[in-house]
């Protein structure tokens, strides 16, 4: 899945070097943190937040088909 992120967040942004995805577990829970350049912020948040929705709706997709686990997707700037 991380790889996934990183494949759909690149080609958005400016400074595709700087994308990079971290991944921790608890029982109940998947976080993915997303890593992009500041000046990225806006182009992976999108108008409205809609980038942002679609690579959370793609993620929750992608893992809720094989675990029972929350996914959660948070994005911060370097």
């Amino acid at each position: 899945m991380r790889e996934l992120i990183e494949t759909i967040v690149r080609p958005l942004v400016d400074y595709p070097e700087s994308v990079r995805v971290e991944t921790s577990q608890t029982d109940k829970t998947i976080t993915y943190r997303l890593f992009v350049h500041k000046d990225d912020m806006g182009k992976v948040i999108g108008k409205q937040g809609r980038v942002a929705k679609a690579i959370r709706t793609v993620t929750f997709a992608g893992v809720s088909t094989n675990q029972q686990k929350r996914t959660v997707v948070e994005i911060v700037d370097q």
